[in-house]
């Protein structure tokens, strides 16, 4: 009597990116990470994210006017600043051009869908980028970790994955994946930050707070997920996010890279003058509800 085997086999392992290091895009592999850099000043900083933030409104004005479709993915480690890049980008532009993707925990209809199918709802029209803070890469890190779903489904992810992200760009969307590495010890200290710092006490979540159980779990999965999805067409770009202030002007300062783009900024313009006179009588101040002053 034969033994019988499964017929269910692991997705064969993509071919890893080879994007070479380059100033336009300023990619190059490492080895380990960096040693620390000094501090930015906070001047400096302000001044280079100031002058990258006029620059983001010029891609903007460029995709809007292109018709272009822009999808940035953005994953890593908990408190790693993930959503500190994707304030700093969408500060100064405009909401209906650059918006934000931030899908909570799927519903029990959403359960039952073809898994990539509540993110398909928020693809980018024309005129439009999108910023994914996490992505349908959940499937390859917390729910893989924490046993949200089925080996099966893990697997088929994997196999997946690629296929679904070659189509977005066969149908002409640019696709964009940062992942934001932090160091345990930088992360230990933010966690910290949060529990102590009421401005920042939302930001820890219970799943935060089992994760920090299962730190080399999660790191054995994002190289498992690196193997299969880091490609040629769809690589990671990883961003070193043990300094925030470096992390936002290095993901900024490459995301521009990736995009040509035209200043399409319009020539100065007059405001036309007010009239000095008119018939209008604003109705009595005390009749309009006010609010305390309490500054």
């Amino acid at each position: 009597m034969t033994k019988k085997t499964s017929s269910k086999k692991k997705p064969a392992k993509k071919k890893k990116s080879t994007v070479k290091k380059a100033a336009r895009h300023g990619v190059g592999k490492q080895s380990a990470r960096p040693a620390p850099k000094p501090k930015l000043g906070k001047k400096y900083y302000e001044d280079e994210l100031e002058r990258l933030q006029a620059e983001l409104v010029k891609l903007q004005e460029w995709i809007r006017d292109r018709g272009l479709r822009v999808i940035v993915v953005f994953e890593g480690r908990d408190a790693a600043g993930k959503g500190g890049v994707i304030k700093r980008i969408q500060e100064r532009t405009n909401p209906r051009v650059v918006r934000v993707a931030a899908l909570g925990t799927p519903t029990e209809k959403e359960k039952t869908q073809w898994y990539f199918q509540r993110y398909v709802e928020h693809l980018p029209a024309g005129g439009e980028m999108v910023l994914f803070d996490r992505s349908w890469y959940n499937r390859a890190g917390v729910e893989r970790v924490m046993g949200f779903c089925t080996e099966e489904q893990y697997w088929e992810f994997l196999r997946s994955c690629p296929e679904f992200e070659g189509m977005l760009q066969r149908a002409g969307i640019i696709l964009i994946k940062y992942w934001f590495s932090v160091s345990d010890e930088v992360q230990e200290k933010r966690f910290q930050e949060r529990m102590t710092d009421p401005r920042k006490y939302w930001k820890l979540s219970p799943m935060d707070l089992k994760s920090r159980e299962k730190w080399f779990e999660y790191s054995k999965a994002k190289d498992v997920m690196f193997q299969y999805t880091d490609t040629k067409d769809s690589p990671w770009y990883v961003v070193n996010a043990d300094d925030k202030r470096r992390a936002r002007l290095n993901c900024i300062t490459h995301l521009l890279s990736m995009i040509e783009y035209e200043d399409l900024s319009p020539k100065p313009r007059k405001l036309p003058p007010r009239p000095k006179k008119s018939k209008y009588v604003r109705p009595p101040l005390h009749e309009q509800n006010f609010i305390a002053e309490v500054y």
